[in-house]
């Protein structure tokens, strides 16, 4: 079903806009500034991931044969270590994630405040003629 209509006369760009050099430098920033929040957000997901594979390691090993040596992975070969040791690791990691997260999180957030200053910047000067809302 095809979605096109007829734009209302107050929806309709103007048809002289210009564009200045300062202009096109804030929709390049604009663009730059969306590519890095989507890399952000990928990256946070993918260690959020990680980060709940992490908790699940955790729960396992409180719930394992203290007495039973765990194969634990250290870059590519895995060692024999306690228990314990494992579970320590494991915690270790799993704090330094959370401070990763927290670290992607803060970039998130200030870029979308960069991103929604130049949003009102923008579409103030511009109006219906530029469009920077992700579909």
């Amino acid at each position: 079903m095809s979605s096109i209509r007829m734009l209302e006369k107050k929806e309709e760009p103007e048809a002289d806009v210009e564009v200045k050099w300062a202009d096109q430098q804030q929709i390049n920033n604009f663009s730059k500034l969306n590519n890095q929040l989507d890399q952000s957000m990928e990256l946070y997901e993918k260690l959020k991931q990680e980060k709940e594979y992490l908790d699940d390691v955790q729960m396992e090993l409180e719930l394992a044969d203290e007495d039973e040596p765990i194969r634990y992975k250290v870059g590519d070969a895995f060692v024999h270590v306690p228990v314990a040791e494992a579970l320590e690791r494991v915690e270790k990691e799993a704090a330094a994630l959370g401070l990763k997260l927290e670290d992607i999180e803060s970039d998130i957030s200030s870029t979308q405040e960069k991103m929604s200053d130049l949003k009102k910047a923008l579409y103030a000067k511009f109006g219906n003629a530029i469009n920077l809302e992700k579909d």
